[in-house]
């Protein structure tokens, strides 16, 4: 398969493009500013290790939310 340039997308492709990286950018702020924000000892392990992990497509930001977080 060769990689299409973002220009040589049909329209629709662009914006589902867009949307995506608009989202996946969403949610890691969120998990980021929700880590720095969180007290250590509310982290389920190390913070830096978190910060790490989000950083890692949709996946990262929705594990954090899901398995990082003590309440």
């Amino acid at each position: 398969l060769s990689k299409k340039k973002f220009a040589e997308l049909s329209r629709p492709q662009q914006v589902l493009v867009v949307l995506l990286v608009a989202v996946q950018l969403s949610l890691a702020v969120a998990a980021w500013a929700d880590l720095a924000r969180r007290p250590a000892d509310k982290v389920n392990g190390s913070k830096a290790r978190w910060a790490l992990t989000i950083a890692v497509n949709f996946f990262g930001p929705i594990r954090y939310f899901r398995k990082g977080r003590r309440d």
